[in-house]
């Protein structure tokens, strides 16, 4: 008798979860719950609400059927139904974004989690994706249009069952007899969208993982963080042995076919076409936005900087002798290794002795912060400009720990994909000028930053040795920019010279690492 009544108090709040709560104050309402009895309850009951209100068919089984004919009609045409997909805030106190790239167009099916399109700020490059099942029905802006927080990015025409239709939530009543189908489609389901947050889902569509594919260890068979990491290095482990075994059973004499990972093309700024003979080009306005416009006001807070500079050139003769060794080890574990992660290695061990380059002056000028972390930012060259992504916490990093962040964060700036993670809470900056051309620059410092370096190119000269023969050296030009307000033109050159005892002789390294 109580499993009974649980049962149909269980079932008079799966109806009534249906029913506008003003329904209830009804008296004629009030009246037909009291005076049901048990025994009505075995066989479907029937009763009006309101005269223009929906009625409620109740069943042994607890779920509601509607039975008005104008709900019927609501519900049928939920597939028809068009809400506008809204730019929502995407944090960081940005108001406005450019639209970069469109991944959906008019009659193109979505899915929750699938990406739209991609936006710039001029922070960083965010992909929006969609919070709903339908087709997309209208786009609201072009490529390098400024869109607005706050304003319909497209329009969707919602699918049947998208979570935000009525048709969700006036579904038919399941028979016991559909149970098993019911299981069945929730398996399916299950596989077809894995349970991950959209942080996760971010990771798997930066690395092309297909989420189903990757077995959830988190409650529920959530895919974690840690599930796409570990798919990721199974793959990788997958394909080195698929490596060895072509180039064991390649004949001898014939190279064996390179199984490489697709990069990205390379991007291409804007190229204006030829002059005709004879004709004069119109002038051409173009507004500054996204990068372009946080250059403007990074490189005005610059100014107000006044510049120390200081250069100095560096013989890398044994550091490239170690790269070399170093090369085909790092290749083995899928790491392209190059000067950089030494460079900056060597300048987070300098900082520990010099930490004052490490520090941020506040908007006031009137504190310094000695800040904890060594977030090194590196310059970058990136289809919408010139970034500086940082490594977070180098001093906590090994060489190659920082050589495989470092291929990350140039991966994802190549696809124009990095994060406002990636671009704040930088301590100290080295750019790698160099690596396009030029010997020495004037590197600018970036607020509230206090130092800045840029490398030149290494070169291969002449220099006299130690028992005066003339020898062959590679050789870097290193140029210094701090902030004179808080740093001495001393300090820049004692941390200078110790960054370059560093690399002149790299075994020094090792006695301060820890």
């Amino acid at each position: 008798m109580i499993a009974r009544k649980r049962l149909l108090t269980h079932a008079w709040r799966q109806a009534l979860g249906e029913i506008q709560p003003e329904w209830l104050l009804h008296s004629r309402f009030s009246r037909c719950i009291s005076g049901l009895s048990h025994s009505k309850m075995r066989t479907p009951t029937a009763f009006p609400v309101l005269s223009n209100a929906r009625t409620v068919e109740i069943s042994f089984l607890g779920k509601p059927h509607w039975r008005n004919a104008q709900t019927a009609a609501a519900a049928a045409s939920t597939a028809n139904d068009i809400i506008q997909f809204k730019l929502s805030d995407i944090g960081e106190g940005i108001a406005e974004v450019v639209v970069k790239e469109w991944f959906v167009k008019i009659g193109s099916k979505v899915n929750q989690f699938d990406p739209i399109c991609e936006v710039q700020s001029d922070k960083a490059s965010v992909t929006i994706t969609s919070r709903y099942d339908g087709v997309i029905s209208k786009l609201h802006y072009n490529v390098d249009d400024v869109a607005k927080v706050g304003t319909a990015l497209v329009d969707i025409k919602l699918a049947e069952g998208s979570p935000t239709s009525p048709t969700a939530k006036l579904q038919q009543p399941v028979q016991p007899d559909d149970m098993s189908s019911l299981q069945d489609s929730r398996s399916l389901s299950d596989k077809s969208k894995a349970l991950a947050t959209p942080a996760v889902r971010r990771i798997a569509m930066e690395n092309n993982v297909t989420l189903s594919d990757v077995k959830g260890t988190g409650r529920d068979g959530r895919v974690l963080k840690e599930d796409v990491v570990r798919y990721l290095e199974n793959a990788q482990q997958a394909k080195q042995k698929i490596e060895e075994r072509i180039d064991q059973e390649a004949p001898s004499g014939i190279a064996a076919p390179s199984v490489k990972a697709k990069t990205p093309a390379p991007f291409q700024k804007k190229i204006f076409q030829p002059l005709e003979a004879g004709k004069v080009p119109a002038d051409v306005v173009e507004p500054l936005k996204g990068i372009q416009k946080a250059m403007v006001k990074t490189m005005t807070a610059a100014l107000m900087i006044p510049h120390f500079g200081y250069c100095d050139e560096i013989d890398l003769t044994n550091l490239v002798h170690l790269r070399k060794q170093l090369k085909d080890l790092a290749k083995s574990r899928g790491i392209n290794f190059s000067y950089m992660p030494i460079f900056i290695k060597a300048a987070s061990l300098a900082l520990n002795q010099f930490p004052i380059l490490n520090a941020h002056v506040d908007d006031k000028v009137e504190n310094l912060i000695y800040k904890g972390s060594h977030n090194i930012g590196i310059a970058v060259d990136t289809p919408n400009g010139l970034l500086v992504p940082n490594i977070k916490n180098v001093q906590l990093k090994s060489c190659f720990d920082i050589a495989t962040e470092l291929s990350a964060l140039q991966e994802r700036a190549g696809r124009n994909q990095l994060t406002p993670t990636d671009l704040k809470d930088g301590t100290f900056s080295l750019s790698n000028i160099g690596s396009i051309g030029g010997t020495y620059a004037k590197p600018v410092i970036l607020p509230p930053t206090v130092a800045i370096g840029a490398l030149g190119k290494i070169q291969v000269l002449p220099r006299f040795g130690d028992h005066d023969q003339v020898v062959k050296c590679h050789l870097m030009q290193i140029s210094w920019s701090a902030d004179h307000r808080v740093i001495d033109g001393a300090t820049m050159a004692r941390f200078s010279n110790l960054w370059k005892s560093y690399l002149e002789n790299p075994s020094m390294m090792l006695l301060d690492m820890k």
